[in-house]
């Protein structure tokens, strides 16, 4: 509905200079400086950090993006997540904003917010209940690219996802994308958490991936993610019921998804 009803705001723009004797050409120079896209994807266990935001179950993911000539850009992207981890929830909604910035033909920055909402989701309505203290978390982040090699920093302004006293807690991404010939490319990832205030649950996370595109938007990847500090994160125990999981043990994913 949404890619419908921009194509017929277009059309709209379109028709207004030809009533006024104005040429297609002239029209189609005046395209709009911002692009909008969508994408939607299928994957076997949601990972995040490292650690599995489904207790290890499929997710369905999907989001929307705007990118400005400027440089600015915004979107949204949910996927489900598991009401073990997140009580009374079982929606991640993000939205975020920024600029991303070039220095070359090689080096670019960017910087900007990051939000996470989870619709309902509250530590009261654990099992048993307690103290209310919502997930929501916004980070800023700042990083730098090579050409396929990044760094980013993000850092949280409020408590992290629901633990009191955690504001600050930080991320630290390094990633590479090596493109491979026909369309496949070789994804590299480190990852490193601090966590503000209570350093026993810091941990390292690491994703090694191959991806292929294909034509029409489609895309596949199979990758192999786990995080560290086993001590911490497995055996870890539901918020609403007496199952256990290992968030961060190592795993095979699988993704297949689309852009629009």
């Amino acid at each position: 509905m949404r890619k419908l009803t921009r194509g017929l705001i277009v059309a709209g723009v379109v028709s207004l200079p030809a009533m006024l004797g104005m040429t297609y050409a002239q029209a189609a120079d005046s395209a709009a400086p911002y692009t909008v896209s969508t994408n939607i994807a299928v994957v076997s266990d949601y990972y995040f950090r490292g650690l599995t935001q489904t207790w290890h179950e499929p997710a369905l993911q999907g989001g929307l993006d705007v990118n400005f000539d400027s440089g600015w850009y915004a979107g949204t992207w949910l996927s489900n997540v598991s009401g073990n981890q997140y009580a009374g929830g079982s929606l991640e909604w993000d939205y975020y904003g920024g600029y991303n910035g070039k220095i070359n033909n090689d080096w670019s920055w960017t910087a900007g917010l990051y939000g996470y909402y989870y619709p309902g989701a509250n530590n009261d309505k654990s099992t048993p209940p307690g103290a209310s203290k919502d997930y929501n978390t916004l980070e800023w982040n700042a990083g730098i690219s090579y050409k396929w090699v990044s760094l980013k920093y993000s850092r949280a302004t409020t408590d992290s996802f629901g633990v009191d006293n955690t504001s600050g807690s930080n991320y630290i991404d390094l990633s590479a994308g090596i493109p491979l010939p026909n369309d496949f490319s070789l994804g590299l990832h480190a990852g490193r958490t601090n966590v503000a205030n209570n350093s026993s649950s810091d941990y390292n996370d690491y994703k090694v991936s191959l991806d292929k595109s294909f034509h029409g938007g489609w895309n596949a990847s199979i990758a192999y993610v786990k995080a560290t500090n086993s001590q911490v994160y497995d055996n870890t125990m539901s918020l609403t019921n007496s199952d256990t999981a290992d968030l961060g043990k190592g795993k095979l994913v699988v993704s297949v998804g689309r852009a629009f």
